[in-house]
């Protein structure tokens, strides 16, 4: 190999440890692999970035638009209103969750259907007296599942089509194609789920019944209206700066200030709510001026329409991962007070401001009615869900969201216009019907999934252009001895281990060359490798970090990363054999 070539080798192998170590985001991660190809001149620029101009990657940026028409609508909720229903017994349950979740992820982004689904999923279990943990993580994997039926159930289908038709236009799928071998895939998958996967799954305890009372975690004391401190700023009452413990709200005159500053002036009959340890307080206890309140209801249960207690599950892109709460400035940032962590289905326990955040922690907030949507679509927050809230009403518009999708699945399956088309015409159309704002539609975008694609697309083209592919390709010759099944098989082990630690974009769009000059040394037809490629990248089952959504249903199903492992494990096995059975049948070699 030239030296171009071992470098683009040398940089490759250092990315994927860099991402499932590190807590650099994948997006940043290979776009600074990116800049040093390009600046040490192993990639020309324009093949580098040609990834901005792939059509995979546009596709994937409108379908998010029509996403975010749906989810700003009210669509999904419509659908959660109309299918939940009230079922006899938990295997019922389970199938009225995961058979629509699987169909709409068919059609829609993972992520949104997930998020809009687990608050109404924990409200659902209590009224129905399921177990929520039963329920969350099948949720997570039905929407994996459902991704593999159509074209344009992930974003991984878009953009390894779109780099199969840029090397092979006559090889162009329909929207439906994969279905063959989607369809059996996501039925055997489920069926493992409402069968067995259930089963597997011990007792959990999670974020919710954590919360429940919140007299564990708040203390309550009032300003007595004889004592020293009426009319005294909360500064020179010295309640700013408490070791174990601080102040969250104030309840006056049946109002509540949230988020209380530093000058503050406290009256009498003021009820102070403070967040943290018992211990905390003893140290109250000695401030004159303070009486423990003997309310028989803690405040934090009544309805103010200043405050909102809200769950948040913290993003593993979060800027706060590893800081304590106290020294991050966390309420500063985000105008929202921590009253409690749940990590692993139990409360942490402990001096609130100490605890250093991890990825998939729970925190209870309060905070103001606009954190809610100002945050939604903040990278810190994989889920942000209001405590014991109302589902967001339906919106006039949502059929007519519905009905866009919808017309953007028939041009694409009847070959009328290509998906790219039909999914920029709907997105327009989202725009131009009202149904998606253009700041929806920016929020919309995830940035961060482009910017990988984009960046990994660099990545593939680098190892393409310097005979880095072809070398490795002629390395897995000598492994598969010129047999294709074990070709076959090679590819998806190697893209479904690569996904679980990288983003699946990265591990598909970067496998991609290899495998395809693999096959082309072995002349035989690339495609039953491409859609491997496909299937692999989608089989995210067993870890949390390994797919946004599993992650997003860690907290609060009170999982442990074991419990992903023992459902995760046979469900990657019954795929990969479905999977590897069939694609053989539709796709020759």
């Amino acid at each position: 190999m030239s030296p171009d070539a071992w470098i683009s080798l040398a940089v490759v192998a250092a990315v994927f440890p860099i991402m499932a170590l590190t807590r650099i985001g994948p997006d940043m991660v290979l776009m600074g692999a990116l800049v040093l190809l390009i600046g040490l001149g192993v990639v020309a620029p324009d093949q580098a970035l040609a990834g901005f101009s792939s059509s995979g990657l546009f596709t994937v940026a409108f379908m998010y638009v029509l996403v975010a028409s749906i989810r700003e609508t009210g669509g999904i909720d419509l659908i959660i209103r109309y299918v939940l229903g009230r079922p006899r017994g938990e295997q019922r349950a389970l199938a009225r969750l995961v058979l629509p979740v699987a169909s709409l992820s068919g059609f829609l982004n993972n992520t949104p259907v997930v998020a809009t689904f687990i608050p109404a999923v924990l409200s659902w279990s209590r009224r129905l007296g399921l177990p929520a943990h039963r329920l969350l993580m099948p949720l997570s994997f039905a929407s994996i599942l459902g991704g593999t039926i159509t074209l344009m159930g992930t974003s991984t289908n878009l953009v390894v089509h779109g780099l199969m038709i840029a090397r092979y236009p006559s090889l162009e799928m329909g929207l439906f194609d994969i279905a063959w071998v989607g369809v059996p895939v996501a039925a055997v998958g489920l069926a493992y789920l409402l069968l067995v996967g259930r089963r597997l799954l011990p007792p959990r305890t999670g974020a919710t019944e954590a919360f429940e009372n919140p007299r564990e975690f708040t203390i309550e004391m009032e300003v007595d209206p004889r004592g020293p401190l009426v009319d005294r700023s909360v500064e020179e009452a010295g309640l700013r700066h408490l070791q174990e413990l601080f102040l969250v709200e104030i309840e006056r005159d049946g109002n509540v200030v949230s988020v209380v500053g530093p000058g503050e002036r406290l009256k009498g009959g003021d009820r102070l709510i403070f967040a943290g340890t018992s211990a905390g307080a003893v140290e109250l206890q000695q401030i004159r001026g303070l009486i423990p309140s003997h309310h028989d209801e803690s405040s934090l249960q009544k309805d103010f329409k200043e405050r909102r207690l809200v769950e948040a599950v913290v993003s593993d892109q979060c800027q706060f991962i590893g800081q304590r709460i106290r020294d991050g400035h966390f309420r500063t940032l985000y105008g929202a007070a921590v009253l409690a962590v749940c990590r692993g289905g139990e409360r942490v326990a402990g001096n609130l401001g100490q605890i250093r955040l991890q990825p998939a922690d729970v925190l209870l907030l309060e905070a103001r009615p606009p954190f809610i949507e100002r945050h939604r679509q903040s990278r810190d927050f994989l889920l942000i869900s209001q405590v014991n809230g109302s589902a967001r009403p339906v919106h006039e518009r949502a059929w007519l969201a519905w009905s866009i999708l919808a017309v953007v699945v028939l041009l694409a399956a009847s070959g009328v216009t290509s998906l790219l088309s039909a999914a920029m015409l709907g997105a327009a159309a989202s725009v131009l019907t009202g149904c998606c704002s253009i700041g929806s539609a920016k929020r919309g975008m995830d940035t961060q999934v482009l910017l990988t694609i984009a960046a990994s697309f660099g990545l593939g083209a680098a190892l393409e252009a310097n005979g880095a592919a072809v070398a490795l390709a002629q390395g897995a010759m000598g492994w598969v001895d010129g047999n294709p099944w074990w070709l076959l098989i090679g590819t998806y082990l190697l893209v479904a281990l690569l996904t679980e630690l990288v983003t699946n974009n990265a591990a598909a769009v970067i496998s991609f060359p290899v495998v395809v000059a693999a096959a082309e040394h072995l002349g035989v037809s690339p495609m039953p490798f491409v859609v491997a490629v496909m299937f692999a990248a989608s089989a995210s089952f067993l870890t949390p970090v390994g797919y946004q959504t599993n992650l997003m249903v860690y907290g609060p199903g009170g999982y442990r990363v074991g419990d992903y492992l023992r459902v995760g494990a046979p469900l990657n096995l019954l795929t990969a054999a479905v999977a590897l059975g069939l694609i053989p049948l539709i796709w020759p070699f």
